[in-house]
Formats: C-alpha cells, structure tokens, sequence
C-alpha cells in the first residue's frame, strides 16, 4: 500500500481528503498541521507521498520540500492557486507536483497515484510557464530583490508608506524612497499598489 503524510491545517478539509485517499486504497499513516509536525512526521513515519498545503499557519509549505525529498519522500503540493511561477518554485524545490485545492477529489487522488509511481503532475496550462522559468527564458518576476528590497515589499503588501517603511528598516527616508523605486523598477511596475498585485500574482508574497 502506498503510505501518505497528509499536511492540511483546516480539519474539514483534511478529513476530506484523508476519507477519499483511504477509500481509494492508500493509507494516511500521518496527518500535520503545519511545518514543523509536517518534517518531523515525514521523518518519522517515511511515507511514500507527502500531500503538502502550501500555505501553513507557521510558513510556506513549499520551502520545506527539499527537507521532505531528502527525508525520501515524494512531494505533492496543494495550493489554493497555481501561476506558473509557484509551480517552477515546487519543481526547483524536488515537487513531483502541484494540485489545486479546487480540485474534485477524484483528480486530487489520481494526482497521488500518478506521483506515488514516479510522474511528475503538474497542470498543462503551467507546463510552459515551468520550462520558460526553470530554463532561464523568462526570469521569474522579483528574481533579482536583494533581501532588503524583498523586505520592502511586504512593508508595501501591509500598506506601509514611504514614512513607514524608513522606520520599520531603520534607513533614511530617501533610502526608503530608493528601495521602493528599485522594487518597482525590478517588478515592472507603474505604482505601489501594481508592484504589490504582480508580486501576489508571482506568488512572492505567499
């Protein structure tokens, strides 16, 4: 029986899937609720597949993919919303695949079985955006912010102005000014509020 680690944070949710996986022949030897219990349980329990949330109440389900394939697990990620940049992170990460939470549960546990026998799921009309991204064609948009410029960014996602974005840094306003006009410039954006909606489309901010 292919073994799984199911991380999901909403309980309705995860009994869900869990019920359709059982029902379907697999066996959900784990459920997680968040980062943390999420490698510990891989570690422990060395499931076959790990059905991972992206989004999780103590961070990004997808920065610890490396950690689950190097725990030898194959990794499934479950995400509200799929841009061919938040698939090119799973992929650059060891993803084997990327599924949205919007999916009958039919598809989501055809996904695990197509993982668990060694394929690679992702959505066809993210494919190209994949390639493009992971071949260096196209630069994933914010792929060049130092981290002081991606700091400012989420002062910018939060609502924070220019006053308050030189606070919160500890820089002169000017300084503030020039990280703002710098993460605009690098996102190709016209204002504040376009650089904030293009970085939430790329997923830089999830």
């Amino acid at each position: 029986m292919t073994s799984v680690v199911l991380v999901e944070d909403h309980d309705m949710v995860a009994e869900a899937i869990g019920q359709a996986l059982e029902r379907a022949g697999f066996t959900v030897i784990a459920r997680a609720s968040s980062v943390a219990t999420a490698l510990a349980e891989t570690v422990r329990r060395s499931p076959d597949v790990v059905l991972l949330d992206r989004r999780l109440p103590d961070g990004d389900g997808t920065a610890l993919i490396p950690d689950l394939v190097r725990a030898g697990a194959k990794v499934l990620v479950l995400t509200g919303e799929a841009t061919a940049s938040v698939a090119a992170r799973v992929a650059e990460a060891g993803g084997a695949g990327l599924i949205l939470k919007s999916a009958r549960l039919d598809d989501l546990v055809e996904a695990v079985r197509r993982v668990a026998a060694g394929e690679v799921v992702f959505d066809s009309r993210l494919l190209a955006g994949v390639l493009d991204r992971l071949t260096g064609r196209v630069k994933a948009a914010g792929a060049t912010l130092t981290a002081r410029e991606q700091e400012t960014l989420l002062l910018l996602a939060d609502g924070a102005g220019t006053d308050q974005i030189s606070t919160r840094l500890g820089v002169a306003r000017n300084t503030a000014r020039n990280h703002v006009q710098r993460v605009l410039d690098k996102l190709g954006a016209r204002s504040q509020l376009e650089a904030v909606s293009i970085a939430r489309r790329e997923g830089l901010l999830d």
